[in-house]
């Protein structure tokens, strides 16, 4: 007996001092062999090279059941080293228990997967990527490429979530503290329990080592805030759940917008940000060196896009295509052009708007309209439907289907994807609807002035139930 209690004693000790030498990382791997870990179903899934666990094989998850903590753990950063494979799918899990057959139901998921498997036509897509609290804050921008090795970070205290990528905050949740609401996620709440990597299919290969926590006290305080609206949150966990991209493709850092604020509001409801700059004339940017002098020291987080937003008819003469290949999409809109009479008119500014007979001007807005689309290079028309304020009361009426039809069929032989705008709610949900039954691919966008109409997207998330919006009907700069 007094044996058994000096070797506890000693192995106290022993963790003590390795907390303290190691700013209170402990390994959990010691990456030769498979102590303190315990494989489920498809045990022969997991193998180990050059210190790693390697996934391979059928699904199967791996437990750690080791002493530290006696794998359980409240509070904790949690870090592993990650590569993965092209395709390849995984997952780390916290506050789990050990299950032997199917996917975990105790616990949330981090997810590991930066490209999706090629599939075939009408098969299930998997678009939440590396740094999503899955199905929770979902990102929809791999972070980091495959076939290279990356540190993944989590971060859990009291009811708030984090995970980092490379040090670079990706998603972050506080869990409401509503116990109806916590009935209805299940096993998905914050407890405690254990850590798990995940075997997602013969397909996937994914290494991980170097793997480590750091206990925390588990009388921290919450250091995020939940969202107050119980309802909204639900949509977006529904939405995340179903796979849907809730990504924001016409974001502006205009303003005092920040792009720390930006990044703030999008792990706050799980959007992915296309940071997109004016290019055009009279512009931020007016030519190719300006773009050029931008793209040199502009930082872009990784888990954003970069966007052109071409303006006016004029831009194709002013930058190159090499320039504007430097983006990762071109959207524009038909808000500048130049009426039968010569006038040129940005439709957003009352003194230049020249209307006259309404059902003329709306021939000369679809002409446009149509113009644009087919023969401009861009991935997205934005602000559609926009009509200046002299008119905008008559909307439904100059609106009409065969207008609607002229541009939904532009849009289907150019391959251009619609935008869903929330700031100015348009397409209304009859041009939607139409277009979607065309065929149309979708995105969402906000278009907003500054950090005070950056939103939370409400308009486009109301069009996905009310138009029957689907993740195959959206469009992603991936698909480019």
């Amino acid at each position: 007996m007094k044996k058994f209690i000096l070797l506890a004693l000693f192995s106290i000790l022993a963790l003590q001092f390795q907390c303290a030498s190691d700013g209170g990382w402990i390994s959990l791997f010691d990456g030769k062999t498979m102590n303190g870990w315990q494989a489920s179903e498809n045990k022969n899934a997991w193998q180990i090279e050059d210190g790693a666990f390697v996934t391979r094989g059928s699904r199967s998850h791996l437990f750690y059941v080791g002493e530290v903590m006696n794998h359980h753990f409240k509070n904790f950063e949690f870090m592993a080293d990650v590569k993965t494979s092209p395709g390849s799918n995984s997952g780390i899990y916290f506050h789990t228990e050990y299950q032997e057959s199917g996917w975990p139901d105790k616990g949330y998921e981090c997810q590991v997967l930066n490209s999706a498997p090629e599939v075939e036509p009408g098969q299930y897509i998997e678009r939440k990527l590396t740094g999503s609290i899955y199905a929770i804050r979902n990102v929809w921008k791999a972070p980091v490429p495959d076939n290279e090795w990356f540190n993944y970070r989590i971060l859990v205290q009291g009811k708030t979530i984090q995970t980092y990528i490379n040090g670079e905050l990706m998603a972050e949740y506080t869990e409401p503290a509503d116990t109806a609401f916590q009935a209805k996620m299940g096993g998905r709440v914050i407890s405690s329990g254990t850590f798990a990597f995940q075997c997602h299919d013969p397909g996937s290969t994914v290494y991980y080592k170097n793997i480590k926590v750091k206990p925390l006290p588990e009388d921290l305080p919450t250091p995020g805030s939940a969202l107050a609206d119980l309802e909204f949150n639900a949509k977006l966990i529904e939405l995340s759940g179903k796979n849907f991209p809730l990504m924001d493709l016409h974001t502006h850092l205009k303003g005092s917008l920040t792009m720390e604020q930006a990044l703030e509001n999008a792990r706050k409801y799980g959007f992915t940000y296309g940071i997109a700059f004016n290019c055009g004339l009279k512009m931020l940017f007016e030519n190719d060196s300006a773009v050029q002098v931008f793209l040199k020291t502009y930082q872009k987080p990784p888990q954003t896009f970069l966007a052109m937003q071409a303006e006016g008819r004029e831009w194709l003469d002013l930058f190159s295509k090499e320039t504007i290949a430097q983006f990762d999409y071109v959207f524009t809109d038909a808000m500048t052009w130049t009426n039968d009479n010569g006038k040129r008119m940005r439709l957003w500014i009352k003194d230049e708007v020249e209307v006259g007979d309404p059902q003329h001007f709306m021939d000369q807005l679809v002409d446009r309209i149509e113009k644009i689309v087919k023969n401009e290079p861009i991935d997205i028309y934005v602000n559609p439907t926009y009509l200046p304020d002299e008119i905008n009361a008559r909307y439904d009426e100059l609106w009409t289907p065969e207008r609607m039809d002229r541009v939904i069929n532009a849009l289907i032989e150019s391959g251009v994807a619609l935008e869903i705008n929330a700031r100015r709610q348009i397409p209304r949900p009859a041009f939607i609807k139409r277009a979607k039954e065309a065929g149309v691919k979708f995105t969402f966008g906000t278009n907003n002035g500054g950090a005070d109409d950056l939103g939370r997207l409400e308009y486009c998330i109301k069009m996905v139930d009310e138009c029957g919006l689907t993740p195959d009907d959206m469009w992603r700069p991936q698909d480019k």
